[in-house]
């Protein structure tokens, strides 16, 4: 398949590997931040192929992993509701909220649909208009636009039944909260192409000039990322730190323009705890004042509640760099995918739970 097959090539896996073994000299520390990413490194064995001298970190993940259990519970509370139908696509059914997951909820009479697009969730207010639809909006910038989409359809058609309980992250933050931090190991970074797809890459050129850490943005293929690690030791033997987009075919320069000022438009940057790593201040996105008649949050009202989780995962060890999912003792026994205990784990895209699957 086009596009897929040669960037899966074994003779171009291969000639990289020999680049990446000819040019470096000293060990490394290169933390890929998606999860989609971290599921290609653990499933096609990259690690096992790369040098010792270059050890790769794993990042936040994905949205699905990050979101706080406060903003699960709220979900829970909404899909209990007998006049909500609640929807969201299904990498959010299984993520545990302090006491259950959507799917518990669903079986025990909640009217929960998984969905492919926030635009039949659009459809369900029309045919429903008896019902309150809340769509759970998920996502990095990639995802964003999507709900906003239908949100600007729900609106064009008048429906005062459709809400959004988002859950919407930006990545640069997670980034500089990263590279801020006292025990940071991390000495260059594979951005996330489908991130950059949409917002372009100006915020990376001001975070690689400020902490001299090269950026650089990869695809999800073997090649891809391979490339993407070669090109980011060719800046780190040579001393210098730039943004350098290796996924030239996905990425421009400047984003997806439209997408961008849909964003602008509807969305304010807000502080954000992601799951495992605690506050990141304003690395969230929530919708304007102008719109805040769509925001589940505003239209059922939810009180504050003191959530204790257990401290037993090393969760934000793990998304920081600090530490390999093999360090905690609780992975693969007591944390697995039927079980998650924390955030690299919740989600298929998380570190853990890619590591369980493939390693």
């Amino acid at each position: 398949m086009k596009y897929i097959d040669e960037y899966r090539n074994k003779e171009q896996v291969q000639a990289l590997i020999r680049a990446i073994r000819q040019t470096v000299t000293r060990t490394w520390h290169i933390m890929e931040i998606c999860g989609g990413q971290t599921h290609a490194i653990a499933r096609y064995r990259l690690e096992d192929m790369l040098p010792p001298e270059i050890q790769l970190l794993h990042g936040p993940g994905c949205p699905v992993c990050v979101t706080p259990v406060e903003i699960i519970d709220q979900a829970l509370t909404l899909a209990r509701r007998p006049d909500v139908i609640f929807t969201s696509f299904g990498d959010m059914m299984r993520v545990p909220g302090s006491k259950e997951d959507l799917l518990q909820v669903k079986a025990k009479g909640g009217d929960i649909r998984m969905l492919y697009s926030p635009l039949d969730a659009v459809t369900l207010a029309e045919e429903n208009p008896d019902k309150e639809v809340v769509f759970f909006a998920i996502g990095f910038e990639t995802t964003a636009p999507v709900h906003l989409m239908a949100l600007k359809e729900a609106i064009r058609k008048g429906l005062n039944n459709f809400t959004l309980l988002t859950s919407l992250f930006t990545v640069p933050p997670a980034i500089e909260a990263i590279l801020s931090d006292k025990g940071c190991k991390v000495d260059g970074f594979l951005t996330a192409g489908h991130v950059c797809a949409i917002t372009g890459n100006g915020a990376y050129h001001q975070l690689a000039e400020r902490y001299k850490t090269p950026m650089v943005v990869t695809g999800f293929e073997p090649v891809d990322l391979l490339y993407g690690i070669y090109r980011c030791i060719c800046q780190l033997e040579a001393g210098i730190y730039n943004v350098e987009n290796a996924y030239k075919r996905a990425v421009p320069e400047h984003g997806n323009i439209p997408a961008c000022i849909l964003m602008d438009e509807m969305l304010e940057s807000c502080d954000i705890e992601w799951r495992g790593i605690g506050v990141i201040p304003n690395s969230g996105k929530q919708l304007r004042t102008a719109f805040k008649k769509y925001s589940s949050r505003e239209k059922f009202k939810f009180l504050p509640k003191e959530i204790r989780i257990s401290s037993e995962c090393i969760a934000g060890e793990i998304m920081k760099g600090r530490k390999q999912p093999h360090d905690c003792p609780y992975f693969g026994t007591t944390c697995h995918p039927e079980h998650p205990i924390g955030a690299p784990m919740v989600s298929s895209e998380g570190v853990c739970a890619a590591y369980y699957k493939y390693k």
